[in-house]
């Protein structure tokens, strides 16, 4: 009867502490939300986690590489009908801000690689992990609730937006933009 008592104490514990992971710390109050978006000043932004792992097309990927760039992080799935809907949007903003130090980086989850790679084949032209199991959404510290989810990163790798929907053009693109446009830290830190 204790042993019972002390693991549903356990579980119990370790719920309420996968919860508090997955809220988005304090660092999230801080910044302004509306609409589903999450914007942070400067000196409000979370770093990044380490995304690394295998693109579809079978190469590895480090986000350490883009460091120094601003990098848009697209969670979506081949079930998605919203993730559909905003493929084309993702892809235009992508090719009108790569000339100023942007990459995108799409993150597909709960998908065998063949329906993946049959999505984004003349969808997107940028790469895409291949994370069936969702690792790399659970390790950022804002985990999106669904897909689609967009996370934008700043040229130190900070979380600069988080936007849990689905987007268009004419609402990302000034975003990033205006991202793009900020100076990194002399030293990587704000």
């Amino acid at each position: 009867m204790i042993r019972r008592a002390r693991l549903s104490a356990l579980l119990a514990l370790v719920a309420v502490v996968s919860l508090a992971g997955c809220s988005g710390g304090n660092w999230e109050a801080e910044c302004e939300t509306k609409n589903g978006v999450i914007e942070c000043a400067p000196g409000k932004r979370a770093p990044a986690p380490k995304v690394v792992g295998e693109l579809l097309d079978g190469s590895r990927y480090d986000i350490a590489q883009d460091r120094g760039q601003v990098v848009v992080v697209n969670f979506w799935g081949s079930w998605c009908a919203p993730c559909v809907a905003e493929a084309d949007d993702l892809e235009a903003t992508y090719q009108a801000t790569k000339d100023q130090g942007v990459r995108f980086l799409g993150v597909n989850i709960n998908d065998g690689r063949d329906k993946a790679k049959a999505f984004e084949q003349g969808r997107v032209s940028y790469p895409s992990l291949f994370d069936p199991g969702s690792r790399v959404a659970l390790d950022f510290q804002v985990p999106p609730n669904s897909v689609p989810a967009t996370i934008v990163l700043d040229r130190d790798g900070r979380i600069a937006v988080v936007i849990r929907q689905a987007v268009r053009q004419e609402g990302l693109q000034p975003v990033v933009a205006r991202v793009a446009a900020e100076k990194p830290a002399p030293d990587g830190s704000r």
